[in-house]
């Protein structure tokens, strides 16, 4: 006999108890209980007035956004929507049946506001990584860093090139993101990738080095800019079309893939090399974690960024980023022979390239040799067809390069680049799972909120599967 749904839908009173509804093996169930924030309302404090009417609770909104992040409702308004209808979520946020949602409005005051100032994104992720810590899902003996593109939240039809006047509007009138553009403008924030940089000739050029800002400042205009999100950098490569878009850095444990440190920032080469050393160096200060050795390609082979690991007693298994090579038929540096003592090249042809001792901006040396010498020489036309005397650049911390170079055939070289592979799997889950493909908040400051947010999700649901586990079924009689 087919069977109908009886309706009591009428009734005013129900046994009711919410947690009663929520299964003992959910993920919410499993997240709370590795995830402590009650020191949020006491680091927030010096935030709020003393006086006034009560704010929403802070531990409330980051709950709902933790929430937003584990399971992919980025927006605030469908974030909202969701914690409306789902038990599970309204457990999970302390939330009663009857109590109301938070109004969409006050996420965006509270992220720019008082999470902005006190770091509070930054310090959940710390809480999270210091939880994974406890748990032993840290080796600490590998690491793996690496940056992904994140595209911006921008129509990229609208820019103007970079080096056209642009009328920007009044500061009351300009948006959050002009806004932090404009005030930014003379702080460090290099935008161009050294691939867009125009080429020296190839006698004077330090084809080895993949930067040459020391200071961070522009010196060439970026090729376009947004009048959306003037800080998102415009990215072309080939057979790809061009976007507006913003880095997401990472800084993983090998052992388990744990993310121990994340950064949003300007997209650009140089500065994931920068950050790349800021995370190892914040990660060593609030863990007191120092890897023995760190894997990563070779955007992160430039000679300042390996020195500085390697003065912090960290092997870079990087490859050497290495462009001396010359592909138009003549000598490359590899042809000429250094003597270490006396701090000479050789070319092949027995003459000798001395230099001042003077590194030029760049941080490289010239080594030049004769024009008494290269005018006879018979192999000229193979060595400096177009100058009268041949240079070679040298960095002054090749020898740093040269002992990383060694380490490339070691098996522990080979093993952490199978290990590197991991950071890769964590931003296709950044961008396939918690859906962190384009950027929904604008700004530098946008994109370092929602990369620590994913990265905290990410974390979370790490620790949630190896450290909780659902209870046993109990047998009935």
């Amino acid at each position: 006999m087919m069977g109908r749904l009886e309706s009591a839908q009428e009734r005013f009173f129900y046994d009711f108890r919410l947690d009663d509804i929520v299964p003992p093996d959910h993920l919410v169930r499993k997240i709370d209980a590795v995830l402590d924030l009650s020191w949020l309302h006491g680091e927030l404090a010096p935030y709020y007035s003393h006086t006034g009417r009560p704010s929403i609770d802070p531990e409330l909104m980051m709950r709902m956004l933790i929430i937003g992040y584990v399971f992919a409702v980025r927006a605030e308004r469908q974030l909202c929507s969701e914690v409306q209808v789902n038990l599970a979520y309204r457990w999970f946020c302390r939330l009663g049946v009857e109590d109301a949602i938070p109004d969409h409005s006050v996420f965006s005051r509270a992220r720019h506001e008082r999470f902005c100032e006190s770091e509070a994104f930054r310090l959940v992720f710390e809480t999270v990584v210091g939880a994974c810590l406890k748990e032993g899902l840290v080796g600490g003996e590998s690491f793996s860093v690496d940056a992904s593109l994140i595209k911006a939240d921008v129509n990229p039809v609208k820019r103007v090139p970079g080096d056209a006047p642009i009328d920007w509007p009044e500061p009351e009138q300009a948006t959050r993101a002009v806004t932090e553009y404009l005030s930014a403008l003379d702080q460090d924030c290099p935008e161009d990738r050294p691939e867009d940089r125009p080429e020296d000739r190839p006698e004077d050029r330090p084809e080895d080095r993949p930067e040459d800002r020391k200071s961070g400042k522009r010196k060439t205009p970026p090729k376009a800019v947004s009048l959306t999100d003037p800080q998102a950098a415009w990215v072309a490569k080939r057979k790809v079309r061009p976007i507006f878009a913003y880095d997401a850095n990472y800084l993983i444990d090998n052992k388990l893939g744990v993310i121990v440190d994340a950064e949003g920032t300007c997209a650009n080469r140089v500065e994931e090399n920068r950050v790349c050393v800021s995370m190892v160096e914040r990660v060593m200060t609030r863990f007191d974690l120092k890897p023995k050795r760190l894997a990563a390609d070779t955007a992160y082979g430039s000679s300042d960024t390996l020195k500085a690991l390697m003065d912090r007693g960290i092997e870079p298994h990087i490859p050497v980023w290495d462009k001396s090579k010359r592909t138009d038929g003549t000598f490359s540096r590899a042809d000429f022979s250094y003597d270490a003592e006396r701090d000479v090249y050789t070319c092949p042809g027995g003459n000798i390239l001395k230099t001042t001792g003077n590194a030029h901006s760049d941080n490289t040396l010239r080594y030049r040799a004769s024009t008494r010498d290269c005018g006879p020489c018979p192999l000229k036309d193979r060595c400096c067809p177009n100058t009268p005397q041949r240079k070679i650049p040298r960095d002054i911390n090749e020898s740093v390069r040269d002992r990383v170079r060694a380490l490339a055939g070691t098996p522990a070289f080979k093993r952490s680049r199978d290990e590197r592979k991991k950071v890769e799997m964590a931003f296709a889950h950044m961008k396939r799972i918690f859906k962190l493909d384009r950027l929904r908040l604008r700004g530098l400051s946008g994109a370092r909120d929602e990369v620590l947010l994913t990265a905290t999700a990410q974390n979370l649901r790490k620790l949630a599967r190896y450290v909780c586990r659902p209870p046993p079924t109990l047998k009935t009689a």
